[in-house]
């Protein structure tokens, strides 16, 4: 099978959707499929062609983390795509790269499937700055009827909490299909870590042997509710010294939040950011991972850290007490005495903790990207299937003709 991705991040930028793309690149190969990639570039400009498998459109900085917009229909791409002669069209983004998805679905006549990766509700207040949000989420929320309703074969969400939005709130009637975005496990699992490298970054941010590390990994932004984790470590610390936030990542709030903990001096660590190929060593430098967030689809650095083999203390979210089961590897908290005590009891019985860390690496099994890459293979499968060559053709499907011959009549 020929499989194109469509998306607005991809490598090397590092967050959730460009990881679990290139993830899914990496096991849709194994598998055997023919996997080409449509992405942004970085140079506002020009295109970048270097690579026989992937296209980079000319795209302008968002403002929003390392997201740039390409325009909708960028003509010097579309001979290439032709001449790749995908048999499906997958996008990742509901922006330009996405549009232009749907665009060249319609022209060339191929099933399109659409993974809804972002709560866009969630982040209205990057581009209203508290004014008009209101009336921007139900902007978001035609956008995203629209672009999910009208103009794809199937949907993919990563959890019940999206699919309830969309069929709840939105009343979306068309199949929506839960699968769950795998992760490469393998890179997390203690057998693949140099523990000499993880020595070393214990003595550069002064971890002792000791101490007990919380790790939160993720963009330090709002939605994250970092400040959360840090208001409640100032109550851990005082009974327990050696009891140490470690926070990776980058974000707009990153100084920000290095402020409102500064009163806590080495007891909280902030890394900045770190390269993608990295980050399995920092789950190895924690005893557990923490999480408070309430925006996720789906949490994978839950998940990262569960394969790592360590406990998760995590808000009790739809997000999360799907994939975390409370008790046996890890524990979900609704109010902030709670996660205190969930920390406190971790630290107290570290015996059962490591415990809980090796059913925490059962678990996560589920979430392999063998297993993620075969679920939406099978998605690909229906969205074939089900496609009726010819069947209500629009101006779209009426040109699929003209463009196989090139624009020029040839």
């Amino acid at each position: 099978m020929r499989v194109g991705l469509f998306t607005d991040t991809y490598k090397p930028h590092i967050n959730g959707v460009a990881t679990s793309i290139l993830m899914l690149e990496h096991a849709l190969r194994k598998l055997g499929c023919e996997v080409y990639i449509v992405t942004v570039n970085n140079d506002i400009l020009s295109y970048d062609f270097g690579d026989d498998h992937i296209i980079r459109i000319p795209g302008i900085p968002t403002g929003i983390y390392d997201y740039r917009l390409s325009g909708i229909y960028p003509l010097k791409a579309i001979n290439k795509i032709k001449k790749w002669n995908l048999d499906i069209i997958h996008s990742h983004t509901e922006f330009g790269i996405g549009t232009f998805a749907r665009i060249i679905a319609k022209q060339l006549d191929i099933p399109i499937v659409h993974t809804y990766h972002t709560m866009y509700e969630d982040y209205v207040h990057y581009i209203t700055r508290g004014h008009f949000n209101n009336t921007s989420k139900k902007i978001v929320e035609y956008f995203t009827k629209f672009y999910c309703d009208k103009t794809v074969t199937e949907l993919i969400v990563p959890t019940k909490k999206t699919y309830d939005l969309f069929k709840e709130k939105y009343k979306y009637d068309r199949n929506v299909h839960i699968i769950p975005t795998g992760i490469e496990v393998e890179r997390f699992y203690k057998d693949n870590i140099d523990f000499d490298k993880v020595k070393k970054l214990k003595k550069q941010y002064g971890i002792n042997k000791d101490d007990f590390v919380i790790l939160f990994v993720g963009r330090i932004a709002k939605e994250k509710s970092i400040d959360f984790l840090i208001d409640n470590h100032a109550s851990l610390v005082k009974n327990n010294k050696n009891c140490k936030l470690l926070i990776v990542g980058g974000g707009p709030d990153l100084e920000l939040l290095k402020k409102k903990a500064k009163k806590l001096g080495d007891n909280v660590i902030f890394t900045g950011k770190v390269p993608w190929d990295e980050v399995p060593y920092y789950y190895h430098l924690s005893n557990c991972f923490a999480t408070a967030s309430h925006t996720e689809t789906q949490g994978l650095t839950v998940i990262e850290a569960m394969s790592a083999g360590i406990p998760v203390v995590c808000l009790d979210d739809e997000s999360f007490n799907t994939v975390v089961i409370e008790g046996i590897c890890g524990y979900l908290f609704k109010d902030k005495k709670k996660y205190k005590n969930s920390i406190i009891k971790l630290m107290s019985d570290k015996d059962n903790a490591i415990k809980m860390g090796r059913k925490a690496l059962i678990e996560s099994d589920k979430y392999s990207a063998k297993y993620y890459a075969e679920s939406v293979m099978k998605v690909y499968e229906i969205a074939l299937n089900g496609r009726v060559p010819g069947k209500k053709r629009g101006f779209f499907s009426k040109a699929r003709d003209v463009i196989k011959r090139g624009f020029h009549g040839k």
